[in-house]
């Protein structure tokens, strides 16, 4: 029989832990409950979850802080619950290594889809065919190690960006729509969410473009973006 997807939650409220716990064990999940980041990450080390859901403000130490941990070793998906109001922490969840939020309070079926969205990607990226290295203009990408080099300088991205940079890159020069990135990065439940694009396009460019001007992703307006690799040098 094959083994049950293992899910580890990290909140405070004994309400959502409850609901959380019936609901994705009776949808074929394995589930560990933690109360507070410490336990979470504690958790987190011993027990090797798939994906990680994780409250934003928690005791001990805060859902950001517990990306942060949790991305010293894993690249597994992490999705984080937060409040609304909360635009700003939900930023810097993303950018410390979040790979998508849901907003409380949530509806069971679109945090069920957004994990099935996780995991398949997650699971995607690990077949032959998407972990070749990609080598195209300025950029070297290695989706085995997760290291990006641009004009021969090694640059440091969130696993949400990655994937973004590396979706772009195996479609250079083309037009890609807002609801293209969306669907191919965080899964279709985010079509109607363009803060994603917007959080992470910025970041990218602040890593990888060297002045004010874009030059590798142009902005299509009303449309989308185009991924120009530059030329090899």
């Amino acid at each position: 029989m094959p083994e049950k997807p293992r899910i580890l939650v990290v909140d405070d409220e004994p309400q959502i832990t409850r609901v959380l716990r019936t609901s994705l064990s009776t949808h074929g999940y394995d589930v560990r409950i933690a109360n507070d980041g410490e336990s979470g990450l504690a958790v987190f080390q011993e027990w090797n979850p798939d994906l990680v859901i994780t409250d934003l403000s928690m005791p001990k130490m805060t859902g950001i802080e517990l990306c942060e941990n949790i991305r010293d070793h894993s690249q597994i998906p992490i999705i984080v619950l937060s409040v609304k109001g909360e635009d700003k922490i939900k930023v810097d969840a993303l950018d410390k290594g979040a790979d998508d939020y849901v907003t409380k309070p949530f509806s069971i079926n679109e945090l069920l889809a957004r994990i099935r969205a996780n995991l398949r990607r997650s699971s995607l990226a690990k077949e032959p065919e998407l972990s070749n290295p990609i080598h195209i203009g300025d950029f070297h990408i290695d989706p085995q190690t997760r290291i990006v080099s641009v004009a021969g300088k090694e640059v440091h991205l969130t696993p949400k960006e990655f994937d973004l940079l590396t979706f772009m890159a195996r479609h250079p020069g083309k037009v890609l729509t807002h609801g293209t990135l969306l669907n191919a990065v965080w899964g279709g439940q985010s079509v109607q969410q363009p803060e994603y694009l917007r959080v992470f396009i910025n970041q990218l460019r602040k890593k990888i473009e060297s002045g004010e001007t874009p030059r590798y992703i142009l902005t299509e307006p009303w449309v989308g973006y185009r991924f120009q690799p530059g030329t090899d040098s």
